[in-house]
Order: C-alpha cells, then sequence, then structure tokens
C-alpha cells in the first residue's frame, strides 16, 4: 500500500519514524533540569525576524529567535526554490506547553539555529490562524508516526510536499527518542545525496493524502436510526464507571458527545445514556480540571480521576461544555448543572472578553511561578521559566496563612489539600510540595468531619474561595491569547444566546449580541465574505468552513433568544454564501476551503468532531435548522447528500461523529416548528417562550411572529407559511407542527405546555 511503501522510503533515507507520543501526556524527564535549557540566554543582542512583523501571538513568541522564520507565504516557497532547500515547518499554538519547551531547547539554541539557516528554509504556523493547514499536514505526521500532537515538526519540498514529520523533538537523542540536531543532519544529508528518494517519498505521501479525499467511496443508503444505537453502544462499551468519561487517561471533556447521548435518552428513555451524562458531569465539576476558584475548564485531564489537568483553558470548552451543562440541567432540572454552566459563563465575561466585545482564544498553562518572583517582575520574554499550572496550584501553608488554622483546615479537607502536596504523578518536578484543588468530600461529609453545620461549611468555603481569588490575582497571569476566531466565537455566541433564554439571563444574550456585532463589523468584507481571525485592528484570513457554519449556529441561537430577524436574514444569506464556496457538487459535503481561498497540495472534506465539532457536522445541523425555519426543501436534499459523502466513516466508527450523530436524530424526528404569534410585551408571550427554554427539546425550532401585520412583515417575507399564523382574539397563540402535521392553535398555557411534551403518533 501508499503508505506501506512510504515507510520504505523513510528506512531508506535513514531517517527516524515512529515518534514517540508520550511526552504529551506529561511523562517527560524533568526538562528544567536539562543542560540544553541553558544555551541562548547570554546573548547580548535581540535578534528580530521575520515573524516580528505578524500579529499573531504564536508566531510574535518566537520573534527573538535566532532561526531565520518565516511566515507562511510566498515569499518562503520562492526562496527554498531558489536555494535549492528544503523547508522545516513548525505548527503550534500560544497555549501549547511542549511548543514553549521545544522552542526553549532548540529554537533559542544558536546551534540548532545555524544548521536550520544555513541548510534550511524555516515557516513557522499558527494553527489556530491556519487550520486548513494544520489539517492536512496533520495527516502526514500521523500517517508516518501512527499519532499526533503539537508541536508538529515536518519537513517539505519546495512545492510544499511532506515527507518527513513528527511532533516535538528534544534538541539531542534523549529517551529513545531522535534529537532535532540529529534529524536535521540526516534531512540535510539526504537532501543533499539522495534528492530523487527523498522526492519520491514526497509524492507517495502527498498522492496517498489527496486520495483518502478523492477515492473515497461513497456507500449509497442513508444513515438511519441504527447508527445511533451503534454510537451509544460504543460510548456505553467505553465509559468509565468509576469516574465518568470515556477511556482511560487522558480525558477529554468532550462536550458535544455527552450531548448527543442526551439526545439518545430523550429519543429512546435509554436510562443508562442519562447516567454516563451526569456521572461525567459531576466527576469533571468536582475534579482538577474545573478552575474552583477561578471557574472555567482546563483543556484536558491527564489522569482518570480528572483531577491532574493540562491547564491551558481554551474559548471552544467553555462554549461546548456550558451548553451540555445547560442541557443537563433542562433533561433533570437539578440546579447543579445550571450553576456549572453560569460559572463558565462567569468565567468568560470576566478573562475572556475583549473591550469591544469578541472573545479571546484561550489562556496558557504556563506562568511564572509566584514564588521565584515575588519580590521581582519576571521578563516576559524568559518564557522558558514559567511552570505549567504556577497560577493555580497552592501550597497548605498558604492557605493556613490566609485562613487561620481552622478554616484553612477545613477548606484544605474538603478540597483535598495536603501538607505535603496532593498531586500524586509530576514527572517535571513542577508540583512538588503543591495541590491542585478537586472536591474530595462533600459538604456534609466535611461538616460532620469538624462538627459544624453543613450551612456553615458551605459559608467557609465560598468565602475561602473569593479569598483565594483575590489572592491569586496577585500573581504574574498566564499569558492569554487574544486572537479573535470567527468559528470559536461563533460557538461561545450560540452557548450564550442558549444560556440567556435556559438560565433568564438576559446579560448573556446581550453579550452575545455585543460579540456578533463585532463580527459583522470588523471580519466581514465589502464583498459580505467572512474573514478568520482578528488582532489589533487587523483582520485577515478567508474563513473556512467551520467559521462559518459555527457563525450561523450562533447566528440561529441569537435569533431565538431575540426574534430579531436580522440574525434570521443573515444566517440565510451566509448560508447561501456557504453552500456557494464550499460546497462540493459532485459527491456532496463541504470543502474546508472555499472555491477562491489559497490552493494547497489538496482541498480536504473534515467530518471528524474531535475537540470541536467538524464544519460539516455543524453545517448539516445548521441546514436541517433553517430548512425547518424557512422551509427550504433543497436544504433538506444536501444534508442528506453529505450523509452519503461520509456515510463510510460514520458506520465504521460513529461514536467518532457525535454532532452529526445530533443532526441525523433531529433529521430523524420527532421534531418541531413552534410559532408564537404575539409581542414580547406580552406577558403570556413571555410565558410561553420560557416554557419552551424550560423542558429539554433539542429537536425544535422557534420562531416569534408580530401580531402587527406590519411588524410581521420583514419575518413573512423569510418566513411565509408565519403569514396566516395569527393572533387569535388579540392573544398570544401558539401553534406547533410536528412530523408535517400541525395541531390546533391553543392560547392557553397550560394545554401549550401539554403540546410541548406530545409526540405526534
Amino acid at each position: 500500500m501508499a503508505i506501506q511503501r512510504l515507510f520504505g522510503l523513510i528506512v531508506i533515507l535513514g531517517l527516524f519514524v515512529g515518534i514517540n507520543q508520550f511526552f504529551r501526556f506529561k511523562s517527560i524527564p524533568n526538562v528544567k533540569e536539562e543542560p540544553a535549557l541553558k544555551t541562548n540566554m547570554s546573548r547580548n543582542t535581540i535578534h528580530k525576524n521575520r515573524l516580528a512583523k505578524e500579529k499573531s501571538p504564536y508566531l510574535l513568541q518566537h520573534a527573538d529567535n535566532p532561526v531565520d522564520w518565516y511566515p507562511w507565504g510566498e515569499e518562503a516557497f520562492q526562496n527554498a526554490k531558489r536555494e535549492n532547500k528544503p523547508i522545516f515547518l513548525s505548527i503550534g499554538y500560544s497555549t501549547c506547553h511542549w511548543c514553549h519547551v521545544m522552542e526553549h531547547e532548540s529554537f533559542e539554541n544558536p546551534e540548532i539555529a545555524k544548521i536550520l539557516n544555513e541548510y534550511f528554509v524555516s515557516i513557522k504556523v499558527d494553527r489556530e490562524e491556519r487550520p486548513d493547514l494544520d489539517n492536512i499536514y496533520m495527516q502526514a505526521v500521523m500517517a508516518l508516526t501512527g499519532g499526533g500532537g503539537w508541536p508538529m515538526s515536518l519537513f517539505l519540498t519546495p512545492d510544499k510536499k511532506p515527507f518527513f514529520a513528527g511532533t516535538y523533538f528534544p534538541s539531542e537523542s534523549r529517551w529513545g527518542q531522535p534529537g532535532l540536531k540529529d534529524v536535521l543532519i540526516s534531512i540535510k544529508d539526504s537532501w543533499q545525496k539522495n534528492r530523487n528518494k527523498v522526492l519520491e517519498s514526497s509524492d507517495a505521501l502527498t498522492q496517498a493524502i489527496q486520495r483518502d479525499v478523492t477515492e473515497k467511496p461513497q456507500i449509497k443508503f442513508a444513515l438511519d436510526q441504527n447508527v445511533l444505537k451503534k454510537a451509544y453502544d460504543q460510548y456505553a462499551q467505553k465509559f468509565d464507571e468509576t469516574y465518568g468519561g470515556f477511556g482511560r487517561r487522558p480525558k477529554f471533556p468532550q462536550g458535544h458527545g455527552l450531548s448527543f447521548l442526551l439526545r439518545y435518552w430523550k429519543r429512546t428513555s435509554e436510562p443508562n445514556a442519562l447516567r454516563m451524562v451526569e456521572k461525567t458531569l459531576t466527576e469533571m465539576a468536582k475534579g482538577g480540571i474545573y478552575d474552583h476558584i477561578g471557574k472555567g475548564f482546563h483543556r484536558y485531564s491527564t489522569d482518570e480521576h480528572w483531577r491532574l489537568p493540562h491547564f491551558e483553558k481554551m474559548l471552544y470548552d467553555q462554549a461546548l461544555l456550558s451548553r451540555t451543562y445547560l442541557e443537563a440541567y433542562q433533561a433533570t432540572g437539578k440546579q447543579q448543572y445550571a450553576d456549572t454552566a453560569r460559572a463558565i459563563f462567569d468565567y468568560v465575561l470576566r478573562d475572556m472578553t475583549d473591550p469591544q466585545g469578541g472573545f479571546y482564544s484561550a489562556e496558557d498553562a504556563d506562568s511564572f511561578s509566584p514564588e521565584e518572583f515575588s519580590d521581582m517582575t519576571p521578563d516576559p520574554k524568559q518564557s522558558w521559566q514559567r511552570r505549567e499550572g504556577a497560577f493555580y496550584v497552592w501550597r497548605q501553608s498558604e492557605i493556613i496563612d490566609i485562613f487561620g488554622k481552622e478554616d484553612g483546615e477545613i477548606f484544605s479537607f474538603y478540597f483535598g489539600v495536603e501538607s505535603d502536596g496532593n498531586v500524586s504523578a509530576d514527572p517535571q518536578g513542577e508540583f512538588e510540595g503543591k495541590n491542585i484543588f478537586f472536591i474530595a468530600h462533600s459538604f456534609g461529609e466535611t461538616a460532620q468531619h469538624f462538627g459544624k453545620s453543613e450551612e456553615e461549611t458551605k459559608n467557609i468555603i465560598q468565602q475561602g474561595k473569593e479569598e483565594l481569588f483575590s489572592h491569586r490575582q496577585q500573581r504574574p497571569r498566564p499569558p492569554q491569547d487574544d486572537k479573535i476566531l470567527v468559528d470559536w466565537n461563533g460557538l461561545m455566541i450560540s452557548s450564550l444566546a442558549f444560556g440567556s433564554r435556559v438560565l433568564k439571563e438576559p446579560r448573556y444574550v446581550q453579550a452575545a449580541e455585543q460579540a456578533a456585532r463585532f463580527i459583522l463589523k470588523n471580519l466581514m468584507r465589502k464583498d459580505g465574505r467572512l474573514l478568520h481571525r482578528y488582532r489589533d485592528g487587523e483582520a485577515v484570513i478567508l474563513g473556512t468552513i467551520e467559521d462559518y457554519a459555527f457563525f450561523i449556529h450562533g447566528l440561529i441561537d441569537l435569533y431565538e433568544a431575540t426574534f430579531k430577524v436580522e440574525y434570521l436574514k443573515e444566517a440565510k444569506r451566509l448560508t447561501q454564501d456557504m453552500i456557494k464556496f464550499f460546497w462540493d457538487h459532485q459527491k456532496g459535503g463541504f470543502f474546508f476551503t472555499a472555491t477562491d481561498a489559497e490552493q494547497l497540495i489538496v482541498r480536504q472534506k473534515e467530518v471528524y468532531d474531535g475537540a470541536i465539532p467538524s464544519g460539516n457536522s455543524v453545517a448539516a445541523f445548521d441546514l436541517i435548522r433553517l430548512a425547518r425555519l424557512l422551509q427550504d426543501d433543497q436544504w433538506e436534499k444536501m444534508v442528506e447528500e453529505l450523509y452519503l459523502c461520509f456515510a463510510e466513516d460514520v458506520l465504521q466508527a460513529p461514536m467518532s461523529y457525535p454532532q452529526l450523530l445530533m443532526t441525523l436524530d433531529f433529521d430523524l424526528g420527532p421534531s418541531k416548528e413552534i410559532v408564537i404569534a404575539g409581542d414580547l410585551n406580552q406577558e403570556k408571550t413571555i410565558q410561553m417562550i420560557e416554557a419552551i427554554d424550560t423542558y429539554f427539546l433539542p429537536n425544535k425550532v422557534v420562531v416569534l411572529r408580530p401580531s402587527s401585520p406590519q411588524k410581521a412583515r420583514d419575518l413573512v417575507t423569510l418566513v411565509p407559511f408565519t403569514e396566516a399564523q395569527i393572533s387569535i382574539d388579540g392573544q398570544p397563540t401558539a401553534y406547533i407542527c410536528e412530523n408535517y402535521r400541525c395541531r390546533l392553535p391553543t392560547t392557553n398555557i397550560d394545554e401549550f405546555k401539554k403540546q410541548l411534551l406530545q409526540q405526534s403518533p
């Protein structure tokens, strides 16, 4: 096969393959003790390379490197062709811990920089700015090593074709891993002495990646309820009965997977589906993956207990998890889930919101140690001095000093704090004597242990969290990636709009509207095309399918939270553009990049729902919702074509496509189209809308038809079937349609609630 032949070529080149991925999960020995870290810190002159002119925080982090970096662009490729050099492509992101490690070990190392500058053209890419490049070249890394991760390190021909790849390389060979210096020398020798073999391997790998898109067979039957059952069975098989979540370690939150299980429970009444969701949400909120002091969730847990997180915080996790907790609240009525969703929103609105309204991308895992820099201001350029989780961890002695002995011991008991630290796995020596908070004992257990009332104990814990938050604010903060991405903002807009309805909290929808206005003003070209990234006054990079799909998703939810027709109009317009520029008219499905985007070695389609849902999965959900809102049969047919395009992948491993399966669940029905004919200044109209948002009814669309024909004109033009759905006797009136069958309209609140919970035969 093509990949096997490629491996043979790599062996002929004498290069290292099968790069070990264990470093991603904190199993590398203490890198601070390695001599390689001492290089390059005595340079008297700060070197500025081409990245100093970029806006990406990740690229700017490397602007002082002695490596002669290029941003991705024609200047780099033309130089590689002119000088007949291979390309070294490094892909990462600003909050990536091991990207920081590799930068300090290798890219600040003058010896390695000299090799790169003399024999290679070096390109640095921010994966969050260029997800199209990240997707393509991640395939190459996975084909060559069997795994993936960041930083990605690839070697390309001047025409962008990869021929060797890995992830993190230490500067020197160690722990059974090849060192970057050795790899560079080996690649340089192979390029100079065996270039034909190198070019042959690059062609073979590129063709394999291209065939994965162009020659994918289509299964000529539609997906049905059986695939929902198969996905549920896979989740059940991987479920961790003790700690929740799926599989062992590392554990990722996977909010959209849990949302799928909620829908499966709704469809089938299978109690185990709801049990898995509740167990997982409860254990995550108790664990160290949740920031009990500042709120919000860290990216993932390196252990199965949810206690030892990788500390970076991503906007998309806050968006996805807040929605899942809200849905769990609707499904169960349990206040704890609503409280967690509120806490996530508090964090985002406090720490991740730009003054103009957009949402920042992420916060780093690493920060300067408050102990090491208690009497001085750390130099932000010395990023190698940052420590994983330093902002978040505490010694018990600090807690006792702040609270006093009695309250400090109560707080410590509740949060599992120990005098010698509570971190069981610390391969880098960063957590010695320190504690990561997790809920080790309930309020009741803590109260009983100390002979207090439960209410008194709750007050001590709450006051303690507020006091520690105030103290923590004095610590050096983790760096923030303040670029604003349309796709991730779309997810956050959606969740805030949804949260405003479920929690009846106007400030959430106000924040969602402000973010939407920011995007419409700053990230839309004059011709109406979406751009991908905004930072420091600059909006660039043509939007991908994820930008369109996720922002449309947010606009639909924003319409249902405000009933402002302009959001529905914009969602329709952008959907028409999405189809025009991304739809594959031959085989169905959406390409990742637009027809007029930069031409890369392959034009990909992505449907895998990983850390975030895929653009195709969310686009399908947009199409089915808008088709029901706007009565557009063509858009429903496109969803069926999209299923056919990806059916083979989905049937092989349905658990990997939960967002697409949520669209299928909606499509299979029963689903509801709900029209409220009334005005928002009428109490009964508000009561009807609030009733809709009280229940877990995921498969529905909602329209508010103003009672005045003049006010209703814009809506009726957009949604023609609402013309006849008018108020009866001047009272707010509800119309519910299901399975192409409409019930009798009602002005009675109790009857309306009854109809909401009924399903047509």
